[in-house]
């Protein structure tokens, strides 16, 4: 089910979607994201590939047969945030170091994430998920 929320009266805006913990599911989040930000106004370059990968982590490494993960998106003042929630919470993504030396193919997405967004972290739960954020500033250099 998708879900916008603007509160008036302020600059918030949210868009939330749950979707299948799958590579179908983690490119519709991309492709939802993307046509989400267009309609807000907003630069779609950067967020998408936050989004697209922190959906591909979801559908790769936090499935759990028979669960979704979800996607939230919400602008508050001149700050986007990018949530994606899977239901491992037992597996806690590692930040990787800049000299990762990482197998092809393997760990470099988080680099990424870590390249685009302002600040990106993990928080636990609800009970058993977790959630992988990434903020990024709506400046006039992005």
């Amino acid at each position: 089910m998708n879900q916008e929320v603007a509160v008036s009266g302020t600059s918030t805006r949210q868009f939330a979607v749950q979707l299948s913990a799958t590579r179908r599911g983690a490119r519709l989040a991309r492709l939802l994201a993307t046509e989400q930000l267009r309609s807000w106004g907003l630069p779609l370059d950067a967020a998408a590939l936050v989004v697209a990968e922190l959906a591909a982590n979801a559908a790769l490494h936090g499935r759990v047969p028979g669960r979704d993960f979800r996607l939230r998106i919400a602008v508050h003042g001149h700050t986007l945030r990018i949530e994606v929630t899977d239901a491992r919470g037992d597996r806690l993504p590692a930040r990787p170091p800049a000299t990762c030396g990482c197998p092809a193919g393997s760990g470099y997405g988080l680099l990424l994430v870590a390249e685009l967004a302002d600040r990106w972290g993990v928080e636990d739960g609800p009970g058993p998920c977790k959630t992988v954020w990434a903020e990024l500033a709506l400046d006039a250099g992005r």
